[in-house]
């Protein structure tokens, strides 16, 4: 939004949007306005337009709560008879935003998407992040891309090891540590990557908004030149406004943000002959039991 906003700071439409009430200015649903953010691998990657990542951010404008929701990206959609993470690569943002509402219940007003390069380049324009890992974990089969097809089959994949406690990371090991899904134990769980993806975040956002990262121009600079190649919106100028207005009320009044966890909702099935023999995640009731749930939790 930074960027937007600097390489366009002469539209008196962006200028609009940042002096008036956001909810003016964006789309909202029953008070809220619900944006997905959608990670793919991008060139040099096999299959580098599935979503690898998908989270679901959730503002509430009268309560200035934001509610994030990791999004598992093996979920069945039946409309698309595929996973909800092929949903980017058939159909751009708008078959993804409405594969999302098919599956939660909620529409998706906004869509960004960023690729693995991208978000290597941003940590380490601002210096890395530091994180608190929970538990100790290994993944012995974290994929090197470029080798996906070579033999023996061993050689495919790296070794991860990340010890529990503090740690700083760059932004490649940040993207191993946000990515790895073949640890054993409970890291290997869908939730317990999504709440190592949600503590990347986190970490993010406090260090580019400390005054070790806004107080120092190359750093600022760094940043917003690595995010232009990298970051696809599809927001308006007026809504670029909208969107920076939010975000300096939301850190100002120190709101609040809570994360909402849909992997004891789903299972995978024991026959896969109806989703093409895939390994897919179904609700374990219905999709309306899931609509429910989230609505209630919103």
């Amino acid at each position: 939004l930074g960027w937007r906003f600097l390489t366009q700071m002469r539209s008196g439409r962006v200028v609009s949007g940042l002096v008036q009430d956001p909810a003016e200015n964006l789309a909202v649903t029953a008070g809220r306005t619900n944006v997905v953010l959608l990670g793919i691998g991008g060139q040099g990657h096999v299959g580098g337009d599935l979503t690898d990542s998908i989270i679901v951010f959730s503002y509430q404008h009268d309560t200035m709560q934001l509610t994030t929701i990791p999004v598992p990206r093996d979920i069945w959609v039946p409309s698309l008879a595929a996973k909800v993470n092929t949903a980017y690569h058939y159909g751009g943002l708008d078959l993804a935003k409405s594969s999302l509402t098919e599956v939660l219940g909620i529409p998706l007003h906004y869509g960004v998407v960023l690729d693995f390069a991208g978000f290597e380049r941003m940590i380490d324009a601002i210096g890395g992040i530091d994180v608190t890992v929970e538990r100790t974990f290994d993944d012995y089969r974290y994929p090197i891309p470029g080798r996906e097809t070579v033999e023996p089959e061993s050689a495919r994949y790296e070794h991860l090891h990340f010890d529990a406690g503090p740690a700083h990371l760059d932004g490649a090991t940040a993207l191993k540590f946000a990515r790895s899904r073949y640890s054993e134990g409970e890291e290997g769980t869908d939730f317990a990557r999504s709440a190592r993806q949600e503590l990347v975040i986190n970490a993010f956002k406090q260090k580019l908004l400390s005054s070790q990262t806004l107080l120092n121009p190359a750093s600022v600079d760094n940043f917003l030149g690595n995010l232009s190649g990298s970051l696809i919106t599809e927001t308006t100028d007026r809504e670029t406004g909208a969107f920076i207005r939010l975000l300096l009320s939301y850190l100002k009044n120190n709101s609040s943000s809570t994360m909402l966890d849909l992997t004891s909702l789903f299972i995978t099935p024991k026959n896969k002959t109806p989703y093409q023999g895939q390994w897919v995640l179904v609700p374990i009731t219905s999709i309306e039991d899931i609509h429910a749930y989230v609505a209630d939790q919103l």
